[in-house]
């Protein structure tokens, strides 16, 4: 059983009890069964479908940005501006997926060359919490506009967007099965890369997790797809604008209360403007306003978790 906690009250929210070896063979098999159908649907239905899924999204968005501010905390106005890619992004890959699939010819010594794109099968997402609905949405769109079936496993703090984006592709007329959400521990992910329905696995989270999800795909021959954080610099040359330099990366460094991992991460600053750089920082971040991450006025919420906190 996992429960999830409000990280900006610390009330728990709700228990999700976790399946079962068992049950997650039979959704693994139930979703392979659904790629043998999905994958020959046109183009254009399953672009349909995301229009649709895309009417969705921002028909609901004030409940889901509300919960994504409640499991992770973020302030309501970036879940809100979340919500929308997630939209515009349904949107791009209905219109563009037919160009960017296009058979390409090639030139060789053979008479015929050319690289065709087929679906893969079942992809297995571990999805993380910063970004709750669009690292999913980022991997799941492409993925399925493709031709292929998906399988989520989220992080246990935002359970509840996992099931509310199930709940949305089911809404918007996919299959069922098509896009099924897993609430499996984090030591059954080796069994869901290693199942045969399963045909490749992507990550996005931390170094550390990364080799240890490419080890496995390596492991059982899965196809592997990883985005893994960063410690990105942001350089502040003698000639740089100050106010727009400190803005920029006060508002880059605490975004989503600086859990992003492409989130300036190192100040570097040329020695001629490094105290004008510094106070002027130092300004900015004193009055950003920490607190309740549902009022119109802060800029910053909580952290994801204590832990994090900790």
């Amino acid at each position: 059983m996992i429960t999830t906690v409000n990280p900006a009250t610390q009330k728990e929210i709700k228990d999700y009890p976790l399946l079962t070896v068992a049950e997650v063979d039979q959704l693994l098999n139930l979703n392979r069964d659904t790629y043998l159908n999905w994958k020959n649907s046109s183009i254009s239905h399953r672009g349909k479908l995301f229009l649709k899924l895309a009417h969705l999204l921002r028909e609901r968005m004030d409940e889901l940005a509300l919960l994504i501010t409640s499991e992770m905390g973020k302030i309501l106005r970036e879940s809100k501006a979340e919500i929308e890619k997630c939209a515009w992004l349904c949107e791009y890959y209905a219109e563009h997926t037919a160009s960017l699939l296009n058979t390409e010819a090639m030139t060789s010594d053979a008479s015929t060359c050319y690289v065709r794109f087929d679906p893969l099968g079942t992809v297995f997402a571990l999805m993380p919490w910063n970004f709750p609905f669009w690292q999913v949405f980022r991997a799941a769109v492409p993925t399925m506009m493709a031709g292929n079936t998906f399988v989520l496993r989220h992080a246990r703090n935002v359970l509840g967007c996992g099931e509310a984006i199930q709940s949305l592709f089911l809404d918007a007329g996919f299959p069922k099965n098509s896009f099924t959400n897993l609430n499996i521990s984090i030591e059954l992910a080796e069994h869901v890369i290693a199942h045969p329905a399963v045909c490749g696995v992507t990550l996005t989270g931390s170094a550390r997790a990364g080799k240890s999800v490419a080890a496995v795909a390596g492991k059982y021959l899965k196809k592997c797809v990883l985005e893994l954080g960063g410690s990105d610099p942001f350089i502040v040359l003698n000639d740089a604008e100050l106010n727009t330099s400190c803005s920029t990366g006060v508002s880059s460094r605490m975004l989503n209360a600086g859990q992003v991992c492409i989130s300036a991460k190192r100040f570097i600053v040329e020695h001629g403007v490094y105290n004008d750089f510094v106070q002027e920082h130092k300004r900015l971040l004193e009055n950003l306003v920490v607190g309740d991450p549902t009022h119109p006025t802060t800029h910053m919420g909580p952290m994801a978790r204590m832990d994090l906190m900790e």
